[in-house]
């Protein structure tokens, strides 16, 4: 239940695009803001009705959310949104259309009225209903800030021949015309560009390109990481940009190293300490330092039959230990007796990420995954599939150089003989290439740690938006 309103309290409404890996961000935000200011806000974050499901049931371990965060819901946007994959399109589209008018009566219900909307981008209808209700809004954007920049100037790219139907005769030519994005292959833009997600890709543009008309713009991403292309973005528009560090839940984990990523608020609740300790924890307990693979492709999409295989067989062939979350039938991932991997359903994947026995994270390159692994400062091996997760793998790879990529040719099988002989070399700390890319990816891990410390990039930019906020609503 949410804390009682005053006179000083200032309503946040949070309307996240109704997927994990964006809802997940914005919770997170929006705990980072009840947590720096927790007598000024009233957070209220809008889901749909099955994903309150899944927010609420997903584990008993994980702490509560601030006593002045609540959740109030609005009816699905298709029966079983986690079916999503089977239809991306229709399941974007039904977005723009179907989550407008129960968001609106909504607020228009509510007791307290919102002061402020946060909303994620791709949500650009909230941009109208804010004007109507004269709510600002701040629009939240849950990808890279080089992937928003690379759509906002969608124009070069269109006048330089780079997108289009002849895109793949361009394959290998570098573009170094986007202001603040470093060179980058044609074959590394979005894949929404020229290939997978390209329905969908003019009104995914129009929602960015009208982020530049909110309020306030936000940005989940380190500053320090992608400092050029942010201050690119500063220069040329004119909304207020925030780079709020990595929206992720470091705030809540308790890794070995016993590091504060911030200091307490005096007057938060204490937490007492978890006594009930997940099985895949324990399993990690019981493993050598950096000996373990963390496998995840993700919630979404996932690689074809075909390749699956070939990464499981490759992986088993590859000797290496391993944990792997598979959001399906777990039993396809794990040999017969073989006590070397463990294989799961769901963990806290950040949590996981910070054990001392895991070595490496193979990854398909979401967004949130990608800052979990710079966070925790693990090599990566990457294996992008869609959208943002191309250009994720060459951040990671090319400018962060902490990792490798797996699948290099898009379409091309690799075989289980390649996997195993890649997962076996990455896993090898002693190699000149193991040790370069693990000081590397300490090195990352030094710099997001840095950014969300108190007095941090990201902790000043959360401080700076709260503030806006306040000033704006007293105006």
């Amino acid at each position: 239940m949410a804390v009682p309103a005053n006179s000083a309290t200032c309503h946040v409404v949070a309307i996240p695009y109704p997927g994990r890996g964006h809802i997940n961000p914005m919770i997170n935000l929006c705990k980072l803001i009840a947590l720096r200011r927790p007598s000024d806000f009233l957070i209220t974050i809008i889901v749909t009705e099955e994903w309150l499901g899944l927010i609420t049931g997903s584990d008993h371990r994980k702490p509560p959310p601030p006593t002045n965060i609540s959740f109030a819901t609005i009816p699905n946007v298709i029966p079983s949104e986690l079916n999503r994959g089977a239809d991306f399109a229709g399941f974007f589209n039904s977005t723009l259309t179907k989550l407008e008018e129960p968001v609106e009566q909504l607020l228009r219900r509510m007791e307290i009225p919102a002061t402020v909307l946060i909303y994620d981008t791709y949500l650009m209808w909230i941009l109208d209903l804010g004007e109507r209700m004269n709510i600002p809004v701040a629009s939240f954007f849950t990808m890279s800030a080089t992937v928003f920049s690379m759509s906002y100037h969608y124009d070069l790219l269109l006048q330089n021949g780079h997108v289009g139907d002849n895109f793949s005769e361009k394959a290998e030519e570098m573009i170094d015309y986007i202001p603040g994005i470093a060179p980058i292959r044609v074959a590394d833009l979005l894949t929404c560009f020229n290939g997978k997600g390209k329905e969908v890709f003019l009104v995914a543009l129009q929602a960015i390109l009208m982020a530049a008309k909110a309020r306030f713009l936000l940005f989940v991403s380190v500053y320090e990481l992608e400092a050029q292309v942010i201050d690119a973005l500063k220069s040329e528009l004119s909304v207020p940009v925030y780079a709020i560090g990595p929206s992720i839940p470091y705030f809540d984990v308790e890794n070995d190293e016993n590091t504060p990523v911030r200091e307490k608020d005096e007057n938060a609740p204490a937490r007492e300490n978890d006594q009930n300790t997940p099985d895949y924890m324990e399993w990690l307990n019981r493993q050598p330092e950096a000996s373990v693979l963390y496998i995840s492709q993700g919630s979404f999409l996932s690689v074809s039959d075909a390749q699956l295989k070939e990464i499981v067989a490759g992986v088993h062939e590859s000797g290496v230990r391993y944990m792997w979350v598979a959001r399906g039938e777990t039993c396809r991932f794990k040999c017969e007796n073989d006590e070397k991997g463990l294989v799961i359903p769901w963990c806290e994947q950040l949590r996981v990420l910070c054990h001392s026995s895991v070595g490496a994270f193979w990854s398909h390159c979401g967004w949130n995954s990608t800052k979990e692994g710079a966070y925790s400062g693990v090599p990566m091996l990457t294996f992008p599939i869609f959208w943002d997760q191309v250009p994720n793998s060459k951040m990671i790879v090319e400018d962060w150089k902490m990792g490798r990529r797996v699948s290099v040719d898009e379409g091309i099988l690799v075989t289980r003989e390649e996997i195993a002989k890649l997962v076996k070399g990455f896993m090898d700390e002693e190699s000149k290439e193991g040790k370069e890319m693990r000081k590397r990816a300490r090195d990352v891990k030094k710099i997001c740690r840095q950014a969300t410390n108190e007095g941090g990039s990201a902790i000043k930019d959360i401080d700076l938006f709260i503030s806006d906020i306040l000033n704006n609503r007293n105006n």
